[in-house]
């Protein structure tokens, strides 16, 4: 029986005795179906039988079944039947859809109806259900295999979970700049690009080429399925960045999240928008001389990185940064502050009505890069650079924190640099710290919280990355637009990273 009566009438004698409390249901006599605070429990309680019960299970005397609540992507009751639809983890092949299908009468469907918006509401929280998705494959990121990947392993976790999608495939590069500058900010809720970081950075600049691009950025998220050869934005969000379908079930369930976004202006007018990372030396040559590697995956950085570094000499330059702190541990201090915050959807609410009421691009607060540096910017030794770095994301590619102190709209870009007189094998001993979380306390590494930052090359030949695209090898000035963008995280709050 089913049913979320709790009175004692003649009609209803069954059901209240069935009924534990109004968290559990118990359907085709002897199984119950109970949510807790984290997870569905299945019980059972018929005799031994060869074969498998209505729900799917194997069924054995009081059998339970515990079912994560982040797995459950959909519930429904369909004429007198109830279907509970969820996910299995597998070890390699990601995840399965798996259904439970119960039949009922026609007297228990009410009150199943209000039990499956309990377990809906339970199983989503502060994540929106069935999300309308502008999904935008990169058929030649990567491997060349994205959209494969997509109809195998997103299509069904996004058709489980009832998600209305809408797929466009890129046909050239600059495509999905094209696409999301003229697509309607009211029609989706988040715009997924099945591809690599690359296709992300096409559509944050469609998005800063909108007469409204601080609205739309505001009510569509961005997201990536992990399609391409770094996925830094599927790994900072999920903390996986090779699983497709461990990502399309985080987008499932995606709590919307600020993010800071950095304009990077040249002198030619250009202004471009970084959500990752912005560097010039060895870590911009080894991504930006490795492109015509990328069959490699991520070992092509690897390869690129001791390159660069046997034949580096250095990046000499002119650094002026608008420093807000240089203490490593005051930002331990800010950092543990951040993470105590719990999730607040009234702010994501007021975010967007602020956004709709001046919804241009926000202007450039410390101007171009033609003007003076302002006297209260601090200048920083740059005659012996040996890297630049800065980012306003911890993680630039798998065992790549480099920025652990970030968070993702604080306000806040961390800037990093290292010296180049610590030499070739020291900075390959730091390298091998970025993966055992020691790198940042290292002294070697120079590390501010910065508003902004100007720097001028003062040698040729080099190379400037801005979240592995290549800018002209010359003067850049940066800044920092406080959750400017949307993304989607398992928390609302933080990025899958450990702090600093």
């Amino acid at each position: 029986m089913a049913s979320l009566n709790k009175t004692t009438s003649p009609d209803s004698v069954l059901q209240s005795e069935s009924l534990q409390h109004d968290l559990t249901l118990r359907v085709a006599k002897s199984v119950t179906l109970t949510l807790g605070a984290d997870s569905l429990v299945v019980a059972d309680d018929r005799s031994p039988k060869s074969g498998r019960g209505c729900c799917g299970l194997l069924s054995k005397s009081k059998a339970k079944h515990v079912v994560s609540l982040y797995n459950i992507v959909d519930a429904q009751v369909q004429g007198t039947e109830l279907t509970i639809t969820y996910t299995v983890p597998g070890k390699t092949n990601g995840v399965t859809i798996t259904p439970l299908k119960y039949p009922l009468t026609d007297e228990e469907t009410v009150g199943a109806s209000k039990w499956v918006g309990k377990l809906l509401d339970l199983a989503y929280k502060n994540s929106q259900q069935r999300k309308r998705l502008k999904i935008l494959i990169n058929p030649c990121g990567g491997k060349s295999n994205a959209v494969s990947l997509y109809e195998t392993f997103a299509a069904p976790v996004f058709a489980a979970a009832r998600c209305e999608v809408d797929v466009q495939t890129t046909e050239h590069q600059g495509h999905a700049t094209e696409i999301v500058e003229k697509l309607d900010a009211n029609a989706y809720d988040a715009v997924v690009c099945c591809s690599g970081d690359g296709l992300v950075n096409e559509v944050f600049q469609g998005f800063g080429k909108r007469p409204d691009a601080r609205a739309a950025l505001a009510k569509m998220a961005v997201a990536l399925l992990p399609g391409g050869s770094a996925n830094a934005l599927t790994l900072n969000c999920f903390a996986d960045n090779h699983n497709v379908s461990f990502a399309a079930l985080a987008i499932v369930k995606g709590i919307r999240t600020p993010l800071d976004l950095v304009s990077v202006s040249q002198a030619d007018g250009s202004r471009f928008l970084s959500f990752l990372f912005q560097a010039t030396g060895i870590v911009a040559e080894a991504d930006l001389h490795t492109d015509h590697l990328r069959w490699m995956g991520e070992a092509r950085f690897l390869y690129g990185f001791f390159k660069s570094l046997l034949a580096h000499k250095g990046c000499p330059c002119d650094l002026a940064v608008k420093v807000v702190t240089g203490d490593k541990q005051e930002m331990k201090d800010r950092y543990a502050k951040l993470a105590a915050q719990e999730y607040d959807p009234e702010a994501d609410r007021l975010r967007v009505e602020v956004a709709e009421k001046d919804p241009a691009l926000p202007e450039l607060k410390y101007g171009g890069i033609s003007g003076d540096v302002p006297d209260d910017w601090t200048v920083l030794p740059g005659e012996t650079m040996g890297i630049f770095m800065a980012g306003n994301v911890p993680t630039i590619g798998s065992d790549k924190n480099f920025f652990p102190a970030t968070w993702p709209n604080d306000g806040l870009m961390d800037v990093l640099t290292i010296d180049n007189s610590v030499g070739r094998w020291r900075s390959l001993d730091l390298m091998d710290e970025i993966p055992k979380a020691k790198f940042f306390d290292r002294k070697e590494v120079n590390y501010h919280k910065a508003l902004a930052y100007r720097l001028v090359p003062r040698y040729e030949n080099g190379a400037i990355s801005v979240d592995g695209e290549g800018l002209p090898f010359e003067a850049f000035q940066c800044e920092i637009h406080q959750g400017l963008a949307t993304i989607l995280t398992k928390s609302g709050t933080h990025l899958e990273s450990f702090g600093p």
